[in-house]
């Protein structure tokens, strides 16, 4: 069951081989997002990479270090993170009713509020993070926002936030994380983002704001979820994902 659960979250979080689980349940689906944070220390320690390699060859190119760096995680995460955006803003921009959100969601174009908050999202998430570069620690800023985005999971999906529709990804892991295990998983994620702060010489009090910042966006998206839709889906999931990164990068880039 738990080499399921770290299938499910490779397999739901990346595009990275992972193997199919044998099984999928609410147990497993728990487990995968409670996982979720260290997935996307995997993420962004590639994207790290990417920018760290980058930045050592042209020094003065930050913005080009920003922007695939930027482009990795988005990568390695499918995409499925900002289509899940894409159409959470829809369905919240049409202002229509409950059941008529959920068929916007489910639709594969993507509309005008959701091609705006994609564009927003990532120039944001390019505008933080060449600010971080600037300021000489680009790569660790990528490697704990990465982190501390996926870190939103197991707190979206905490044991009151119900799933909107039956079916979906959205109901193996919706209510099914304790608040103490959500917890227990920030107070592990806070302590591992302070440690890489102090070992790399970042700042200690701008990556624990990004922690506590995306905990508070998990509940802001997860309650407006709740209201306009009446729980989660796995859309909204990929989209408090998105909305986390560039709030954690803005909190590293100004703390």
């Amino acid at each position: 069951m738990r080499l399921d659960s770290v299938r499910l979250a490779l397999g739901t979080l990346t595009v990275l081989p992972a193997g199919v689980p044998t099984r999928v349940d609410r147990k497993v689906g728990k487990r995968a997002m409670v996982l979720a944070p260290a997935v996307g220390l995997l993420v962004g320690g590639l994207a790290a990479a990417v920018v760290a390699v980058v930045h050592l060859i042209r020094p003065d190119a930050d913005l080009l270090a920003a922007v695939l760096g930027v482009l990795v995680v988005a990568g390695l995460s499918g995409g499925l993170h900002l289509d899940g955006l894409a159409d959470f803003a829809d369905a919240l921009g049409s202002r229509r009713d409950r059941e008529t959100m959920l068929r916007i969601m489910k639709q594969s174009d993507i509309g005008p509020f959701g091609v705006v908050a994609i564009v927003g999202v990532l120039l944001l998430d390019v505008a933080a993070l060449t600010a971080c570069l600037q300021s000489g620690r680009g790569w660790q800023a990528i490697l704990i926002a990465t982190t501390v985005s996926r870190l939103t999971l197991p707190w979206s999906c905490r044991t009151s936030v119900p799933a909107a529709r039956p079916g979906g990804l959205g109901s193996y892991v919706a209510a099914t994380v304790r608040p103490i295990t959500a917890t227990f998983v920030s107070v592990v994620v806070l302590a591992v983002v302070l440690v890489l702060s102090w070992l790399s010489s970042a700042h200690v009090i701008g990556a624990a704001t990004a922690v506590l910042l995306a905990v508070a966006v998990a509940f802001v998206v997860s309650r407006r979820a709740r209201t306009a839709l009446g729980g989660t889906t796995g859309d909204v999931l990929g989209a408090t994902v998105e909305l986390a990164l560039p709030v954690a990068l803005l909190a590293l880039a100004l703390g």
